[in-house]
């Protein structure tokens, strides 16, 4: 892309930006450059409307064809699309996201979808439902919006990533009870009250190398690394839960593709009943879930 005349066809600025990324390596560049253009259109800008423009004929002027090459520059030097506009859509949210804070992958929505079924499902008038390791906030958020007689809490422990929690809150459901703290010492006061545990906890191994450039230089380590196998938190997490679930509370957790039959070697071992692993739409193992065990009564029965 150069320097341009007072106005650019807009179906020539898509094509060159499109050009750039690719040869940058950038995985889907006509989306993400349809994606810029609408960004510099103005927020509110679909791609389809991008799309239409372009058909209809439609040019940018020079200050915002400018303004398009300064952020595919940006984008073929994989920064993050995310990044670049500050929000990264999650089921029928747009989240703030940047510096500090995981940004939220397609397929954890799966993981909401459970839950969201789960808490739905739950007998209670105001049932609880808490997300351990928020992050953006994309689980909580989807929960308590979608489920609005629900009480959702959402613990985030890192100072950088909260700061962009807490404005997702604000924004779009700010009676989320957000707390600033380590999620193994999270719900004190809601033991054996919880009728939602989700969590999407650090899972990659720490020698194994993430292969997208952008999850390597973006993604906060702490969102990403979960020791020797993947799977330490995951262990705290299965305890935790445990403590915090009612009887017949779930647990709702995302993993990789290959962690599925440990998970649930470890919920087992920790007490959950009738745990199992469900696919995303590429038909990998993506989450699994598990039961607390309902009370038996007094007689020795599990609780």
């Amino acid at each position: 892309m150069t320097d341009t005349p007072d106005r650019v066809p807009l179906r020539e600025a898509l094509r060159g930006a499109a050009d750039v990324l690719a040869r940058a390596g950038v995985p889907d560049p006509v989306v993400d450059a349809e994606m810029l253009v609408a960004w510099v259109l103005g927020p509110e800008t679909s791609r389809g409307s991008v799309q239409a423009a372009a058909i209809r004929g439609d040019a940018l002027d020079a200050a915002a064809h400018a303004r398009l090459v300064d952020l595919v520059r940006r984008r073929a030097a994989r920064e993050p699309l995310q990044h670049i506009t500050g929000f990264a859509p999650f089921r029928h949210l747009m989240l703030r996201v940047g510096p500090g804070v995981f940004v939220p992958r397609p397929e954890t929505e799966l993981l909401a979808e459970i839950a969201i079924g789960a808490l739905r499902a739950a007998a209670e008038p105001e049932p609880i439902a808490i997300d351990l390791g928020t992050g953006s906030g994309a689980i909580a958020l989807a929960m308590a919006t979608e489920v609005p007689h629900a009480r959702v809490v959402a613990v985030e422990r890192s100072d950088e990533a909260i700061v962009w929690t807490r404005r997702n809150v604000d924004a779009l459901a700010p009676r989320v009870d957000l707390r600033h703290g380590d999620l193994a010492d999270a719900g004190a006061d809601l033991a054996g009250r919880v009728a939602v545990v989700a969590s999407n906890p650090p899972y990659v191994p720490d020698d194994a190398i993430p292969r997208d450039e952008e999850v390597r230089r973006y993604d906060p380590a702490a969102a990403l690394y979960g020791g020797a196998d993947g799977l330490d938190v995951v262990r705290v997490i299965s305890r935790v839960g445990r403590r915090l679930a009612r009887p017949g509370g779930s647990l709702v957790l995302e993993h990789g593709e290959w962690q599925g039959e440990a998970i649930r070697g470890i919920l087992a071992g920790d007490g959950w009943d009738a745990a199992a692993t469900h696919r995303d739409l590429t038909g990998r193992d993506r989450v699994t879930t598990a039961l607390r065990p309902a009370e038996t009564g007094s007689a020795g029965g599990r609780t």
